[in-house]
């Protein structure tokens, strides 16, 4: 869009900085549709600072290769651009942000990487912490269904304690409808088999069930998550008890854009 304008004949209107701002704006909000104005302008920022670093660093190659190829028109450069500087300053840029994140990422806080979540089974409802994993990426394999993993311990108030203390049986196949009442005919048609190679075990088989509602509690969102399956953990997720689920990263990321969430405003 703004390239387009740049060869627009009123240049003393694009060239104005507020105008170049408000088509910013334009251009994140097409793009990313944010639904408040924090994102907006979480967005902003990181169109700018993507654009400074990938332009900046194409500028600069440039500028020591063939200086003389230089011209402005309006505020940006429009002379010939060799294709083999861009794409330099493309991979430039490229690792200057890939460097910069993975820095930032190292330095998160501690209050980033927890959420709370309310789990409601059977008008049951009970709420977790969890750890945001980005290595969490489990999907049940027939509906793609993200997968959030909960220890056991903690679905004691909502699934009956015969499935809880019976998950091996139950992936099996050895439960016997002997074993069932007119109560665990609700929960049956619900279970899931979740193949995953983690969780200090290879090729395992982890117990799902789907819930009716999930709600994830996440930077002042409430994340209602339309469709998801809970991992039944048999084993404590941390010695020290600070989280008793897992979720993954790519769920909260994806959430203004993703069919199982919808984000509601606190």
């Amino acid at each position: 869009m703004y390239v387009v304008v740049v060869y627009l004949q009123n240049e003393r209107l694009y060239s104005n900085l507020f105008v170049k701002i408000c088509l910013s704006i334009i251009m994140v909000y097409i793009a990313y549709l944010p639904n408040n104005f924090k994102k907006l302008f979480k967005e902003l920022i990181m169109f700018y600072l993507i654009s400074f670093v990938f332009g900046g660093s194409a500028f600069a190659l440039l500028y020591f290769v063939k200086p003389e190829n230089i011209m402005i028109r309006n505020g940006v450069y429009v002379g010939n651009y060799p294709l083999k500087i861009a794409l330099l300053g493309g991979i430039v840029g490229f690792t200057i942000t890939h460097i910069a994140f993975k820095l930032v990422k190292n330095k998160i806080s501690t209050k980033n990487m927890y959420c709370e979540i309310s789990i409601e089974i059977n008008q049951k409802t009970t709420n977790v912490k969890a750890l945001i994993d980005s290595g969490n990426l489990l999907k049940e394999p027939i509906s793609g269904y993200p997968v959030i993993i909960v220890e056991k311990y903690k679905l004691v108030g909502i699934l009956p304690s015969n499935i809880l203390g019976n998950l091996k049986e139950i992936l099996q196949g050895n439960y016997s409808d002997e074993d069932t009442d007119n109560e665990l005919e609700y929960y049956l048609p619900k279970f899931r088999v979740i193949p995953f190679s983690s969780l200090g075990k290879q090729n395992g088989m982890l117990l799902g069930i789907k819930a009716d509602k999930v709600t994830i509690f996440f930077e002042e969102e409430n994340i209602l998550i339309q469709n998801s399956i809970i991992g039944i953990y048999n084993e404590h997720l941390d010695k020290n008890e600070k989280y008793t689920a897992l979720v993954g990263l790519d769920l909260l990321e994806r959430r203004n854009d993703s069919e199982f969430t919808s984000n509601i405003k606190v």
